[in-house]
């Protein structure tokens, strides 16, 4: 009896594993010539927004939000457009890798880590953010979530607080910047679904 129930335990992790990679193969899909050439028009905006809208928010507030929307406006426009897994990891990762070669930026690596969180996390509504009310909450919270991390990443290893204030003042204000991405962002999707943008991409 244990050992059947030990096999059939065995065979539903196989199975979730199997889903799961199924999944992500799907998502990623072959980035095609478009898509390449949107991860570098994106990964442009993010290291633009990066060097002198982010800064901003520390001169005017001492806060780290616009870094944050800075971030996720671009990753969220990424999701839209690109509809596929990898395509706002790889904008992270070049965006934060060159703004950290123009200027010391090393909190730039928790933007990073967040950006290839958030593409983890969306796989969950298969990157199609605006399919539905639930795929668009479903953004709103893995958006949240993932600007949260960055804050706790940040506040943890590039800041001078404790890790209790990392956790709870410093992480806190990066999920606030997170919340104000996606209010920002989902506009500005809906204007450019509404010009058309996604034919683009040979899509409707």
């Amino acid at each position: 009896m244990r050992f059947t129930i030990k096999l059939l335990l065995v065979g539903n992790t196989i199975n979730r594993k199997g889903v799961t990679m199924r999944l992500l193969h799907e998502r990623s899909a072959e980035l095609k010539t478009v898509d390449i050439a949107l991860i570098s028009v994106l990964s442009a905006m993010w290291i633009v927004l990066h060097l002198y809208f982010g800064p901003l928010g520390f001169q005017l507030l001492h806060l780290p939000i616009f870094c944050d929307i800075s971030a996720f406006l671009t990753l969220i426009i990424a999701v839209w457009i690109i509809g596929k897994f990898g395509g706002a990891s790889a904008i992270g990762i070049i965006g934060s890798l060159i703004v950290m070669g123009i200027r010391s930026a090393p909190f730039q690596l928790g933007f990073l880590a967040s950006a290839i969180i958030f593409d983890v996390l969306c796989l969950a509504v298969r990157h199609k953010p605006l399919k539905g009310a639930l795929n668009a909450l479903g953004l709103s919270i893995f958006t949240i979530i993932s600007a949260y991390i960055a804050g706790v990443i940040i506040g943890v290893f590039f800041m001078t607080g404790s890790t209790y204030w990392a956790l709870t003042f410093w992480g806190g204000w990066h999920a606030v910047g997170g919340l104000l991405s996606v209010i920002i962002a989902l506009p500005i999707i809906g204007a450019l679904e509404k010009a058309g943008v996604r034919t683009l991409k040979g899509e409707t």
